[in-house]
This record gives structure tokens, sequence and C-alpha cells, in this order.
């Protein structure tokens, strides 16, 4: 996927107050070269800051190679290699590919086939739709339907078969397409934040392409990250304060949203997004976006898709059904919606962040 348009905001943060017993830790940014990745963190120095966020980038460059269905890397036997060979006879793969893929099969279950990760040849079809749009408005098209049923086809998660003592992956039909877009980027992120909590920078947020993923509490005196939801119909812009539609004061939690408002199309005056419902094999429509907010990233990279494809009741009673997991709705008539333990985290509810 994704996506997603979180972005974060870092709200009053000024030096470390001198005295504290912190007063030594100091902040520092740090932006991935040709991405929108961004760390930002407290450290007792300018060298750790670095070697942590040099280890955080080869990872983050790791994990996109293992879980990259679109090129071949040397060495690497990666998503694209299952794909294109997996049908053959099985294929071992790196420990957190096929972790994730483990994961992929089990959240099937547990969203009832909402999020599934083999549906790729379906996604396909929308992949080249919107290329299409892009390189050409004029040429915008919409997948036929009967490509599109034919392509579901090849989509049962039953002929994605893992063999965990080998730690390999075989495609039981030759035409199966994974897809790791709903969760990749999430676990990822979630994989690179526990390694920063076992370092000098446990202080941080991490911005992977807008899923947020915050460590401790900033060390500066504040009690919390001050994490900026956008507006779907906003701007992605950093110093677009007037793009937030929601501040929320929180850390040691990851903030994953889904929304309309990237990767998308416009045909006839529609709008044809990236989320694509396994049941009607179209974007859907049922909200703007989805918030969700949960320790683990790419726990909440899955469920935001999933609560993104229900529609809002729905969804509401599925979160309410969960430990450790809140939301925030924003439906297509722009009303916010959110949990009731998200509330008193939430700015436009009163939430401040005092420091300690």
């Amino acid at each position: 996927m994704r996506r997603l348009a979180i972005f974060l905001t870092i709200i009053c943060l000024l030096p470390a107050l001198s005295g504290c017993a912190q007063a030594s830790y100091e902040k520092y940014t740090y932006s991935f070269f040709g991405t929108f990745d961004t760390i930002q963190g407290f450290a007792p120095s300018k060298e750790s800051f670095e070697q942590v966020t040099a280890k955080a980038q080869e990872q983050f460059q790791a994990y996109h190679q293992m879980f990259d269905r679109y090129h071949a890397y040397e060495g690497v036997n990666n998503l694209y290699t299952l794909n294109h060979s997996a049908a053959k006879a099985p294929v071992q793969v790196p420990a957190p590919l096929f972790n994730l893929l483990s994961y992929g099969k089990r959240m099937y279950t547990e969203t009832g086939g909402l999020v599934n990760i083999a549906l790729g040849a379906v996604l396909e079809l929308w992949h080249d739709a919107r290329d299409v749009a892009d390189a050409n408005p004029s040429d915008a098209y919409l997948p036929e339907m009967e490509k599109l049923k034919g392509a579901s086809l090849n989509a049962d998660i039953a002929d994605l078969v893992l063999d965990d003592d080998a730690q390999t992956v075989f495609y039981a039909n030759a035409a199966l397409q994974v897809d790791l877009g709903a969760v990749a980027k999430g676990y990822a992120t979630e994989l690179v934040a526990q390694e920063m909590l076992k370092s000098e920078v446990s202080s941080f947020y991490i911005n992977a392409g807008g899923n947020v993923r915050v460590g401790h509490a900033p060390m500066d005196g504040r009690k919390n990250w001050g994490i900026g939801i956008q507006d779907p119909d906003g701007m992605v812009m950093t110093d677009a304060n007037s793009d937030i539609l929601e501040v929320l004061f929180l850390h040691n939690t990851s903030v994953v949203t889904s929304g309309d408002y990237q990767r998308f199309f416009m045909l006839d005056g529609k709008r044809y997004h990236h989320i694509v419902s396994p049941q009607t094999l179209m974007p859907s429509d049922h909200m703007r976006s989805v918030t969700v907010i949960t320790e683990d990233s790419g726990c909440a990279d899955l469920l935001s898709t999933a609560l993104f494809l229900m529609p809002y009741e729905e969804g509401r009673a599925y979160v309410d059904g969960l430990d450790g997991v809140e939301a925030l709705w924003v439906l297509n008539d722009r009303t916010v919606h959110m949990t009731e333990g998200l509330q008193q985290s939430a700015r436009s509810l009163g939430a401040s962040n005092p420091a300690n």
C-alpha cells in the first residue's frame, strides 16, 4: 500500500531545560535520501544518533528489498522471486519475509478475508489503470469487471503454502500473486522501532511514508509526542497546520491512516483509490479515512486497511472488541468519530501536552 497520510507535527519542541536530569540529550532529525521517511529523536550526541539512524536506514532498505514485488535484487529471495518462481518449487526466504507472510495468512482469518495478501492479481489490474491515468489523465479507464473477477479466482490464500520448518514458500496455483502493500511498511517500521527502543535513541518518532511509530516520551519535558492527523481534503505539507484535522498526544505507540486521498485517479468526476475490496473488487467508498492507534505498527497498518473496507458501524464494533486498539474515522460527510479510549488523547476534546 500506501499511502498514508498521517504526518507528524511536533508541537512546541523546545530544547531541554538546563538543570534537568536529561539535559545532556538533544533532539536530532534525519531524513532518508530520496524518500519521505524521517526519524527524529533525542540522543546523548550527534554521533550516537547518526549511528542508530544509519542502522535504521540499512534495515529499512533490506526490508524494502525483501517485500518488493516489482524488482529483483541480487542475492535476495524476495517477494518478486516468489511471484515469479514459487509455483515451480518451494523457495526459501529470509525470516522477516517468511514471518510477514505467516502474519498475513493469520490476519486473513482474523479480518474475515477483508485483508487478503493473495489479492495481487486483482491489485495489479488497478495498479496498471492508475499508472495510465497518472501518465495521461485523458486515457484513464477502469479495469474490466470480467478481468477483475477472473483475477480474483487466483486469490485463494490457501494456495500460499508455508513450511515453518524449512522456512520455504510454495504457490499451489501458478497464477497466484502476493501483494504485501497492506502491511509491509508498518511491519518493517515495527522491526526498526524495536531495535531503536534498545538503543541510546529510545525517545523517537519514525515517520515511514506516513506510518508513524513513536517511542518513549520526548526528552524535552513533554509527556507525549504530538501526532497530526491529516485532513483528507488538505495537502500534505510539513508546515501546513491548516491541513491537520486532529492532533493526538501519545507515546510508545503507532499511528497509521488509510485514506482515499493518496494513490488515486479521477474518472468522470469520481475518485478511484488504491484500497480495493476483495468483496466488490472495487475501491471501497465507506469513508474518507480511518486511523488506527496501537503499539505494533504492522498491526496498525493492516487494521487500518481492514477498517477502511468496513462500514463505520461494523468497524466500530470490530475495534471495540479488540484490546489495545483505538481508531479515528473521517466519514464521507467529514464527521469525525473516535473510540472512547482515544478521546482523552485528542486535542479537539481538551487534551494537552504538559511537561512532566
